[in-house]
């Protein structure tokens, strides 16, 4: 009987939550800033893949051995990153809005499983990759550029890394702390 008596202490002590006021549409527009910075990410990625492309034919890459292997090591990795998002993107799709909670829920945890795999593996590989191919390229252009010039490669390629990890990595977090929120 003391357990039952336990029980019915707790139950009663317990907060009183309530629906939030606008709960749906506060999920809703969550998943929709989720999917438009989605969209913003693979088109930053296929704009830097068009690039790549154009850089890869416009210095005739394809008949040097070196340079074809840098370059496309660089383009198959952002490619990769390009189709995970475009995977993740259409499984958020694929999450119903009017499922129980229980089920939204587990559908949305096992979305946020996905994409901190997607962060915190895949995406620290993806860049080390294309830092390779980079690397790679960096005794092509010393043969091939003034002093001047390949210095300013070398240096501006070490601020954008840089500086574009770093943003990476704050919209990595920005998007981990809205999943969290939906999940909570």
């Amino acid at each position: 009987m003391k357990e039952f008596e336990d029980i019915r202490i707790k139950w009663q002590n317990q907060a009183n939550k309530q629906a939030p006021n606008n709960g749906a549409k506060k999920v809703i527009e969550k998943t929709r800033r989720l999917k438009s910075g989605q969209r913003l990410t693979s088109i930053i990625l296929s704009i830097t893949v068009a690039i790549l492309v154009i850089f890869f034919f416009y210095v005739k890459a394809y008949s040097m051995q070196t340079m074809t292997i840098g370059l496309g090591i660089m383009i198959l990795s952002v490619i990769v990153r390009i189709l995970m998002e475009l995977l993740s993107l259409r499984q958020l799709k694929q999450i119903k809005y009017d499922l129980s909670l229980g089920k939204f829920k587990e559908e949305m945890i096992a979305y946020y499983k996905v994409r901190l795999r997607t962060h915190y593996i895949f995406t620290p590989i993806i860049l080390v990759l294309y830092v390779i191919g980079f690397v790679i390229l960096m005794p092509l252009f010393k043969s091939a550029l003034s002093t001047g010039f390949y210095t300013y490669i070398k240096v501006s390629g070490l601020i954008v890394l840089v500086v574009g990890a770093y943003l990476i990595f704050m919209q990595i977090k920005k998007e981990l702390f809205v999943l969290r929120s939906l999940i909570a």
